[in-house]
C-alpha cells in the first residue's frame, strides 16, 4: 500500500510539472508587440523592389528574410518581416516573386531600417 501511494505521488507531480511547463512555454512564445509602420508624408518614399533576400536576390544568410533592391543594391530589411505580407511561400509570396513596394526609411550599413512600407499592386497582364 505504501508503494501505491508513493507512486501515486510521483505520478502526480510529473503530470503537474507537464502542465506548468505547458502553461509556462505557451504565455512566453508569443510574439512582442509589433511596431506599426506608419507613412510620414515629411520623409522620402523610395519605389523598390521586395523579395526574400536569400531565395530570390541570393543574399548571403540563413532563412527566409525580406530584403529590398533599392538603386540597384539588395539590403536585408529590418522594422518589418517577410511575413507581415502573406505567407512567403505562397505562389507570389516572396520567396517566389518579387514585389514593387513604397518604403521609408533608412539604410544603417548594409540593411535598411523600414519605418513604413507598403507593397505596390502589379499591373495585370492583358
Amino acid at each position: 500500500m505504501l508503494i501505491f501511494a508513493y507512486q501515486f505521488l510521483i505520478m502526480k507531480n510529473i503530470i503537474l510539472s507537464v502542465i506548468l511547463m505547458a502553461f509556462y512555454s505557451i504565455s512566453f512564445s508569443q510574439d512582442a508587440k509589433k511596431t506599426k509602420l506608419v507613412f510620414d508624408s515629411k520623409k522620402e518614399t523610395y519605389q523598390v523592389e521586395a523579395a526574400c533576400g536569400v531565395c530570390i536576390f541570393k543574399m548571403k544568410g540563413d532563412g527566409c528574410k525580406l530584403a529590398i533592391r533599392m538603386k540597384g543594391k539588395d539590403y536585408f530589411v529590418d522594422g518589418t518581416g517577410i511575413d507581415d505580407y502573406g505567407d512567403a511561400h505562397d505562389q507570389e509570396g516572396f520567396c517566389n516573386a518579387s514585389s514593387p513596394a513604397n518604403i521609408q526609411g533608412k539604410i544603417i550599413g548594409e540593411r535598411f531600417l523600414a519605418t513604413y512600407m507598403e507593397l505596390v499592386k502589379k499591373e495585370e497582364k492583358k
